[in-house]
């Protein structure tokens, strides 16, 4: 996640917050502890209520009356929800950045994705498939549709971090290299309709290779 050099407390102290939620350390319906933030942080109330206020515009946090902030829970009906909604507005965003990508963005997204193969952790795959997704949508230059997508990539990490913690490996992403090909071609629709394709993924349990009754992880395409 990145962050300015101007980032102010509660800023940064939301967007810590935020990768320990999205990455499982803090995990759905803990409570946050208001005292302990600030006392990890050495901020004041303020700042800390501000970025739990924060979270809870992301989605990651709700409050509850005279209880204070706790994480969000999430389900496969949800992460539906958020695949269906990726799929029409990333595609809208490449549809606007296409005219804008050069040849230089192209190459490093063909980087990126070599990084993705190559990766040996989820967090560090993760880490990865953001970072070229937000290389060849940044160009639509619409900051409040790009908001809304890493709102809802947040909420895809974290179903991703939930159902590969334990059985991660290592994919060539073929997805990615058909998106770059169309793009360097010019063949804008077809691009699309291949991100929209790659990020309508739906969460659904698939049998272990080694315990045909035991489920394994959630089959992920993002």
């Amino acid at each position: 996640m990145q962050h300015s050099p101007e980032e102010t407390q509660s800023a940064r102290i939301a967007r810590i917050l935020a990768d320990r939620i999205i990455s499982g350390e803090i995990p759905p319906g803990a409570r946050l502890r208001q005292d302990h933030v600030a006392t990890e942080f050495g901020a004041s109330h303020v700042p800390v209520r501000e970025a739990f206020r924060e979270l809870q515009t992301r989605g990651l946090t709700e409050s509850e009356p005279r209880r204070g902030f706790r994480v969000t829970e999430f389900d496969v009906a949800e992460l539906r929800e958020v695949a269906e909604m990726r799929s029409s507005l990333e595609s809208l965003a490449l549809r606007h950045a296409a005219p804008n990508l050069t040849r230089a963005i192209l190459l490093q997204a063909e980087e990126i994705t070599r990084r993705g193969d190559s990766a040996s952790t989820v967090r560090e795959w993760e880490e990865a498939n953001r970072h070229f997704h937000r290389l060849i949508l940044s160009p639509c230059r619409m900051p409040r549709l790009l908001r809304t997508i890493d709102d809802l990539q947040a909420a895809s990490a974290r179903f991703l971090f939930a159902a590969w913690r334990r059985d991660w490996e290592a994919r060539t992403d073929h997805d990615h290299r058909a998106i770059l090909d169309a793009l360097r071609k010019g063949q804008t629709d077809l691009a699309c309709s291949t991100l929209a394709r790659h990020v309508g993924w739906v969460g659904r349990r698939r049998p272990s290779a080694n315990n045909g009754d035991r489920p394994r992880a959630y089959d992920i395409h993002d």
